[in-house]
């Protein structure tokens, strides 16, 4: 039976070697360790997962040790985003053939495009994964297009595999339009897990959910059994998780050096020109993390 899309999944940092390698041993840890606090699910080489300037061995790499690690226990959603379509198309069927549950991808990047453009981006990338369920990135802080509602509708016309997105636009009402359209809406803002799902969202996906799984996913158990009361505590304690994923604007960055700590092994820095912390930031972010919490598993 297919996993759910539903509740918490962690958009999680890609651990790597000095020698620019994907770090499998990392990768499979920081899976499990967010499975064993509650995760849902994954939404693998996003942003935080420098899913775009990963090479395609390296993304490949991603999506095949994210799915046997997870099988049968979390969804696994591969981001196969990239500057060309061509590159998007190869990455969307390596995913399909290593075991994961969906893709998802980013609209075309850095050349303008129309409408035209992304429905046949989006529709050769979806092609290409076959049968698996299709996810829109909605990202326009980076990629400066907006899926607002009335494009959405043509990518639905124009994709039969269409499950639904990532919404990390700032105009949060749109999370109960496209709920209303019949998609499956995930936040993309891991500091309103509580009011997205009020709005009709089915979860979250974000870099913080990965440093903090527990917490979200005793928000979404609170908010599933009806216990609003523990619901509302626990999204007035969120705050300060993106807070510290944000510092010095290198959520990447961040999320490795807390998670080293964690799991007790090098995640490595980021890929440039991706923002690296100074010795004295890592310092700091390690500080405010441990008063946090996050850099020990809980109990």
């Amino acid at each position: 039976m297919p996993l759910p899309f539903e509740g918490v999944f962690p958009a999680p940092p890609t651990p790597t070697t000095a020698d620019g390698r994907v770090n499998e041993t990392a990768l499979r840890a920081l899976l499990e360790d967010n499975m064993r606090h509650g995760a849902d699910g994954f939404w693998m080489a996003g942003s935080t997962g420098e899913g775009p300037i990963l090479t395609e061995d390296q993304r490949d790499t991603v999506a095949r040790v994210s799915a046997e690690t997870c099988r049968g226990k979390a969804a696994v959603i591969m981001h196969v985003g990239a500057m060309s379509t061509a590159s998007a198309v190869k990455a969307a069927r390596n995913a399909r053939a290593v075991g994961c549950d969906a893709v998802c991808c980013l609209p075309p990047l850095f050349f303008p495009s129309n409408d035209r453009g992304r429905v046949e981006h989006y529709q050769a990338v979806a092609d290409a994964a076959g049968d698996l369920p299709f996810f829109v990135y909605n990202l326009p802080q980076l990629t400066q297009v907006e899926t607002v509602p009335a494009l959405m509708e043509k990518f639905v016309r124009a994709i039969p595999t269409l499950k639904g997105l990532k919404h990390s636009a700032f105009t949060f009402s749109d999370i109960r339009v496209f709920a209303d359209m019949g998609l499956v809406c995930f936040s993309g803002n891991g500091a309103f897990p509580l009011p997205s799902l009020a709005m009709g969202a089915v979860g979250t996906i974000d870099a913080p959910l990965s440093l903090a799984p527990w917490h979200y996913s005793a928000l979404h158990r609170a908010w599933k059994a009806g216990d609003i009361a523990t619901a509302k505590r626990l999204q007035d304690t969120v705050r300060p998780f993106v807070d510290l994923v944000w510092m010095y604007g290198a959520p990447a960055a961040v999320c490795k050096v807390v998670l080293s700590a964690r799991l007790g092994m090098d995640c490595g820095n980021t890929i440039p020109p991706v923002n690296r912390l100074s010795d004295t930031e890592r310092a700091h972010v390690l500080e405010v993390a441990t008063a946090l919490g996050v850099t020990r598993s809980p109990g």
